[in-house]
């Protein structure tokens, strides 16, 4: 197996440990004696549907809402797409007809929660005196900004009708179980999606914060309900999220697991450098640069063949006007660091199939990559500073184009040190 089909295989297995399909079955709980209510957001939300309804034995219905391009046909339970990373209107309409839902249960029935990466965005109901487009201009500050997930959550959670906790709070005195696929550094249930079920320890205090910090003072309507603070969301010990129970079924650990045991077959060694990492792109780019290249010199930590495998979610700070993602952010900054290094390949992708906005999920880093470029006159230092990682890689024919893979277990970063000369 070649460098290049290595890496994608090990990108392909760490999709495949995340599908819903897999492994969201073992987690279901009994059926109740009354109605059971599904519900859910995500980028995963309609595989996750689809495996649900497969498996459910009893009486089923609901709604749940995923990314455009993301359907898959449900008999019992309706799927909804909508926009993401900026909110739109069919997502506002999605949560509104959720909450709807969940509204009038008893204590005999059972709300099924599927959550996964992407939530937070396609679970858009701003909070009383907010409007859709409030919700939409402070997604795109936060997504320019740097910001990291954890803030950008934080920020709209307090922003919310819907997320931290509060539909969980509808749904008392209902049974609550949340099956959730991880996209976020640290596992977090209060993270991912924005926790729509799970108490919030974030305040408005911590929001307020979070935009000076990023010097966000726009629009000004969102500032100020900040400041009023008035319905803070449900924190832990709230009595009524005393009913609700939550489940990991997929996290980024299991998928680089998946991906190591394909290493191991094909004889290289793999290192797992974190499940969480963050950070700007470029600089997490500058630090596994480093990391390669003593393997290659010092043979430290292990010597080559070996790969470095690494999930979590970068930020990229946009300073310029071109096309890309975190993934060919990363990727660019790391070849222009490596230069050319002998025995070095790389593949970054997202798991979702789409990395930013663009239709690609990653791309491949080889030794001969700014060659490559040179020789048909890109410059990968200027590209880099036009945030332009998506023409880079696409000139070269190096993107890695999956299409929704209808899972998120966030970024998968392979470098594959071979040693070769």
């Amino acid at each position: 197996m070649n460098p290049e089909q290595l890496l994608r295989a090990m990108f392909d297995a760490a999709v495949a440990r995340a599908m819903p399909a897999q492994c969201l079955p073992p987690f279901l709980p009994q059926p109740p004696k009354g109605r059971t209510i599904v519900v859910g957001a995500g980028k995963a939300a309609a595989t996750m549907a689809k495996a649900l309804e497969d498996h459910w034995q009893g009486e089923l219905s609901g709604l749940v809402v995923t990314r455009y391009g993301h359907h898959v046909a449900c008999k019992r339970i309706e799927v909804v797409e909508a926009a993401h990373p900026v909110p739109d209107l069919a997502g506002r309409e999605a949560a509104e007809r959720i909450l709807g839902m969940v509204q009038g249960l008893s204590a005999d029935d059972l709300v099924l929660c599927l959550i996964s990466g992407g939530g937070s965005a396609l679970l858009t109901l701003p909070a009383p005196g907010l409007t859709l487009q409030d919700k939409q201009a402070i997604n795109r500050a936060l997504l320019k900004s740097g910001a990291n997930i954890s803030e950008m959550n934080c920020v709209r959670k307090h922003l919310s009708a819907i997320k931290g906790g509060r539909l969980a709070a509808a749904c008392y005195p209902a049974r609550v179980v949340t099956l959730t696929i991880s996209d976020v550094p640290g596992d977090d249930p209060a993270v991912i999606a924005s926790g729509p079920t799970v108490p919030d320890r974030t305040t408005f205090a911590d929001a307020r914060a979070i935009l000076e910090k990023y010097r966000i003072s726009e629009p000004l309507s969102v500032i100020e309900h900040l400041r009023a603070a008035r319905d803070e969301t449900p924190k832990p010990g709230d009595p009524r999220l005393a009913r609700c129970e939550t489940y990991m079924i997929a996290a980024p650990q299991q998928s680089l697991e998946a991906a190591a045991e394909i290493a191991r077959a094909a004889g290289v060694t793999p290192i797992i450098l974190g499940d969480s990492l963050e950070g700007e792109a470029r600089e997490v780019a500058l630090v596994h640069a480093g990391i390669a290249r003593q393997v290659l010199r010092h043979r430290q930590p292990l010597p080559p063949p070996c790969v470095l495998l690494s999930g979590g979610e970068t930020t990229v700070t946009v300073r310029g006007n071109g096309r890309g993602g975190r993934n060919v952010e990363f990727l660019l900054a790391l070849a222009v660091a490596l230069d050319g290094e002998p025995g070095v390949y790389a593949l970054a992708g997202d798991t979702d199939g789409v990395d930013g906005t663009e239709d690609n999920a990653g791309a491949i880093v080889t030794p001969n990559t700014l060659r490559r470029a040179a020789a048909l006159g890109v410059d990968a230092k200027a590209r880099l500073a036009d945030n332009d990682g998506y023409s880079f890689f696409e000139a070269i024919g190096a993107l890695v184009k999956t299409g929704p893979t209808l899972t998120n277990v966030n970024d998968f970063r392979a470098i594959l040190v071979t040693g070769e000369r």
